[in-house]
């Protein structure tokens, strides 16, 4: 029935017995409001029972890091082998040999998206957070980047021909202070330019330090306190927070909005405690970490870069591996 007849329908009612005409209107109304209570709810519930990165519309993308050498000799293979396990977009681990051309021509043919990319704090020949920051930049934008992440700290010269495990477990409170005003120097430029800054976490940054008051501190708590959070952003690898024996969710909620990107990687239980680069790594789903919990955590917190990231060993071939886990997450209703 037309609304003009329906209304008219009423008003005349109301007029030949306004009892009934209120009596009326009040049925109409109480059922008008259960039936958008009803849709309402019955929209919540089908939210709510869709898949997490599907109910947000996120893209789940894959840190290129776990493809390992082979991808280098056969980018235009393994991409394609991602795009097809349904991954949307990447993030790269240093240029693959090719030139920022040659990987947006890759990504584009693949149909995938780079939005972020790791880059060296500091390298003898190529592009790195200590040389020419215009050059980066343009060299990101012909990719598609729009997050530079640091992927480890800057090691401190004194520490030339150690390892990363052990300049990591030595750092001191300035080092990671200078670590600190290093990164808000290098975004304040390359915000300029329309590039975003991160840090990307390992372990060690939470090995225990006592700060210039004698507290109780740690690297990563130095950098989250030093960095403008204008400039600067994070990525968390939740499983590298979670071989510190650190808890990712105390650390969402203490710091709302500093993490932007996560590498979704699980660790096994046997993993125990420790600041020098060990875990006992699996495919997401498989391990210690309760996703269906810390997904929805992460994304309350700010994070909207997902990136699926394994370490090796390997019970499969990588890119199996990285098809478990995005299968995993595709199906997960968080």
């Amino acid at each position: 029935m037309p609304i003009q007849k329906e209304e008219s329908l009423v008003r005349s009612t109301a007029l030949e017995n306004p009892a009934a005409g209120v009596d009326l209107s009040r049925r109409g109304l109480l059922a008008a409001g259960a039936a958008t209570l009803g849709a309402a709810y019955a929209c919540v519930a089908n939210a709510a029972g869709k898949p997490f990165f599907q109910r947000h519309g996120l893209p789940l993308g894959i840190q290129l890091y776990t493809l390992g050498p082979d991808l280098q000799k056969e980018l235009d293979a393994q991409l394609a082998t991602v795009a097809k396990t349904g991954f949307k977009s990447v993030e790269l681990a240093g240029y693959l040999g090719r030139t920022p051309a040659e990987l947006r021509a890759a990504f584009d043919r693949a149909g995938l998206v780079c939005p972020s990319a790791h880059i060296s704090p500091k390298s003898a020949n190529g592009s790195s957070f200590s040389g020419d920051l215009a050059k980066l930049a343009d060299e990101l934008h012909v990719i598609g980047v729009k997050a530079a992440i640091m992927p480890i700290l800057y090691i401190p010269d004194r520490f030339s021909g150690a390892d990363l495990r052990q300049a990591g477990a030595q750092m001191t409170a300035d080092d990671w202070k200078w670590n600190a005003d290093f990164l808000n120097a290098k975004a304040a430029v390359l915000k300029k330019a329309g590039i975003v800054t991160g840090y990307h976490n390992h372990n060690f940054e939470f090995a225990p330090l006592k700060d210039t008051q004698g507290g109780d501190t740690n690297g990563m708590e130095i950098l989250l306190k030093g960095t403008d959070p204008s400039l600067v952003t994070f990525e968390m690898d939740a499983g590298w927070v979670t071989a510190a024996g650190q808890d990712p969710f105390a650390m969402l909620k203490k710091h709302p909005g500093r993490f932007t990107q996560m590498h979704v990687k699980d660790i096994k239980a046997t993993t125990k405690p420790n600041f020098v680069l060990q875990q006992d790594p699996t495919e997401v789903g498989g391990g210690m970490i309760n996703w269906p919990k810390l997904l929805p955590a992460a994304y309350a917190a700010g994070v909207r870069g997902f990136f699926v990231e394994q370490e090796p060993p390997f019970a499969h071939s990588r890119l199996e591996s990285a098809k478990i886990s995005f299968d995993y997450l595709a199906s997960v209703a968080a």
